[in-house]
């Protein structure tokens, strides 16, 4: 079939808008009509070739929400008409880590993931040459590639939802959300009546706020550079805000007679910061959870004293969130009411201006610009 899609040509550049093919889905594989995505940090991240593992040409996009058209052979979970979620984070529920429960990384297809592919090796993505017309392949980004009016995935990345759901908030669960929710409810798990501290107030940061005030934290500060966003933090339930700089430790030392916070929370890709959230960390037992993207080549530097004193660093990947099982109950949780979402929907755009939600993202307007796909 053939789709609209916006292909990352080479890094650096803007994204191309064009009519790509999209094949049908092979044994295992489902194909989903996309409503709704976001434009996540990961996609602006990967575009400008700073992303080590990048290539190119790929469909962009893993923030996605839909309906389900039509199954390969085998799927038993989802059928024609269901609402899901994409997962770049999938879910066999058979690898060791997918029956443990100490992480949510599968191992399933995570290397033919890693390098564009779909579990079989090959793409469903594909155009014509315009020199000999031939058939070239366009790789799958992050198994997902949901800047797209459709696209074709494993039936273990799809998350099924609640219909009521509307699309356009359901997507943000596929990525930002769920990272900052599950930063909060799952790798660190607050305890009720703790003081934690969130650097970042962007998606992933405003959903690590929202989860720590459902763990039941006492008091929850949100430490970020603008006051819009400050303000933003408030509404997820941030106790105190106040501005970043030189001096944020040192200001939370104080709040905590000198102690640190129980758990802190990084969500702004910036080693400094990062930093920041280690030394923030209470001594004794304070967890400093990193959901970060840092760029090519820079390390973290943290002083052994640090850890050597009782503080603990932990790496969140997707909120350590089991997507199929866990998705569907955060999406819940907002239709519940637990869950403010509209807050951080600021800018609905159309495929054709994917560029300018790029644009937006770098000048830090607003939280999240969603494409409107149908």
């Amino acid at each position: 079939m053939k789709i609209r899609a916006a292909v990352l040509e080479e890094f650096g550049a803007p994204l191309v808008v064009q009519e790509i093919d999209l094949e049908g889905p092979r044994a295992g594989e489902v194909l989903v009509r996309l409503h709704a995505c976001g434009v996540c940090h990961t996609d602006m991240y990967t575009a400008s070739g700073v992303d080590p593992s990048g290539y190119a040409p790929t469909v962009l996009g893993h923030e996605g929400a839909g309906v389900v058209e039509s199954v390969g052979d085998g799927v038993t979970s989802l059928a024609v008409g269901d609402h899901v979620v994409t997962l770049f984070s999938p879910q066999c529920r058979e690898c060791v880590h997918c029956r443990s429960d100490k992480t949510n990384i599968c191992l399933s297809i995570r290397d033919q993931q890693g390098n564009g592919y779909l579990p079989d090796g090959t793409t469903r993505l594909s155009r014509r040459r315009s020199g000999d017309g031939t058939s070239e392949p366009i790789r799958h980004f992050m198994g997902t590639s949901t800047f797209a009016e459709a696209t074709v995935m494993p039936e273990i990345a799809l998350a099924k939802i609640n219909p009521e759901a509307p699309l356009d908030r359901a997507c943000l669960f596929a990525c930002g959300l769920s990272t900052g929710l599950g930063a909060a409810m799952n790798t660190a798990r607050v305890e009720p009546g703790s003081f934690c501290v969130v650097f970042g107030a962007g998606m992933v940061g405003l959903g690590a706020v929202a989860g720590a005030r459902l763990r039941g934290a006492e008091r929850i500060v949100c430490v970020d550079l603008s006051e819009d966003r400050l303000e933003l933090a408030k509404g997820q339930g941030a106790t105190d805000t106040f501005l970043g700089g030189a001096d944020a430790v040192e200001r939370i030392l104080e709040m905590t007679g000198g102690f640190g916070a129980d758990y802190t929370f990084e969500a702004t890709g910036s080693v400094k910061v990062m930093r920041q959230a280690v030394e923030a960390a209470r001594m004794g037992w304070g967890l400093c959870t990193v959901t970060g993207v840092a760029g090519k080549g820079e390390t973290l530097d943290v002083i052994p004293r640090w850890l050597i004193t009782g503080r603990r660093i932990a790496g969140s990947s997707f909120g350590g969130v089991k997507g199929r099982d866990q998705v569907p109950q955060l999406v819940q949780r907002y239709l519940d009411g637990d869950i403010d979402v509209d807050a951080f929907l600021s800018h609905r755009i159309s495929l054709d201006e994917v560029n300018r939600g790029f644009e937006l993202m770098h000048a830090q307007d607003g939280i999240r610009s969603i494409i409107a796909l149908a």
